[in-house]
């Protein structure tokens, strides 16, 4: 979390602030009121969080609220570090990227303060944690609305964009290229946290079902479920054994079938999102009784 954070740090300070571009997070809120007021990104940045975490805490839940207090507390401080690091050293951001006499591509900015901010976002929602400040928001809508995450960051994000009009001198162009970022940080957000989230469901017909649902069952440590069928052609009964397995256990299990050469027919599909008994075996897969049979 401390790496993610210091991770989202840079793309807030040497890619979002230089550029002017206020993409919709607490970050580009507290770039606003920075250039109203003087008053330093991570000192505000820190305010608005703190108020944020309450609600984090009673709304999402202790887990969550926990893991969100420290990412939010340690973005400022890492903000605080590159602040300090440009005044003692004078470094110009878009000298050292290698724009010449100061010039910005605002495109460039852009692509890159989202898809590091995305990828930054995706991996904490994956721990159930988040950079916090509009996360927090997002996720509150997500977990009352059902709302997709990627969606709800937008929504959100959206909204603080407007506060961008309020910046003097401020363009049209920015301002647009800021609900632009916007939009591509949620679809990337949704992106990543599908492919984080991806399991496998795997459907395998075999006279040597009995051996796969025991290598399912015993060593991979993940229910599986059997289904008489006929086969269409031969009209000859099956058994077909269904389970969703993580990519790890999917190339456990087809090395298994290969070393042991049993013949099988095998498909299997991306799932991007597992609720139930399926994740509550994961969580607790160390303390689980595998021969007691789950009450459904």
């Amino acid at each position: 979390m401390t790496i993610a954070m210091g991770i989202a740090a840079i793309a807030v300070h040497y890619f979002m602030q230089p550029s002017g571009l206020i993409v919709g997070s607490i970050s580009g809120l507290s770039i606003v009121i920075y250039r109203l007021t003087g008053i330093p990104v991570s000192a505000i940045t820190f305010s608005i969080n703190l108020i944020l975490l309450v609600l984090a805490y009673f709304l999402i839940g202790k887990e969550f609220g926990i893991k969100t207090v420290y990412t939010a507390l340690i973005l400022s401080p890492w903000l605080r570090l590159f602040e300090w690091l440009d005044a003692k050293y004078d470094i110009d951001p878009a000298t050292f990227l290698g724009f010449p006499n100061g010039t910005t591509d605002y495109w460039f900015y852009l692509l890159c303060f989202v898809f590091i901010l995305s990828a930054t976002q995706a991996i904490l929602f994956n721990i159930n944690a988040s950079t916090g400040g509009l996360d927090i928001l997002a996720k509150i809508v997500n977990k009352y609305l059902h709302i997709d995450i990627g969606t709800s960051v937008t929504v959100a994000g959206a909204i603080i964009c407007c506060s961008a009009f309020f910046i003097p001198g401020n363009t049209l162009y920015l301002i647009l290229l800021g609900f632009i970022g916007t939009w591509i940080n949620g679809i990337v957000v949704d992106y990543f946290t599908a492919g984080l989230n991806a399991k496998k469901r795997v459907c395998i017909i075999s006279p040597d079902y009995e051996k796969i649902r025991d290598f399912t069952v015993n060593t991979l440590k993940r229910g599986c479920t059997l289904y008489n069928a006929k086969g269409g052609y031969s009209q000859d009964d099956k058994v077909e054994l269904q389970a969703i397995l993580t990519n790890e256990e999917f190339a456990k299990l087809m090395e298994m079938i290969k070393d042991q050469d049993i013949h099988a027919f095998i498909t299997a599909g991306r799932v991007s999102e597992v609720y139930g008994l399926w994740l509550r075996h994961s969580k607790n897969h160390s303390e689980l009784d595998y021969n007691r049979p789950l009450n459904i």
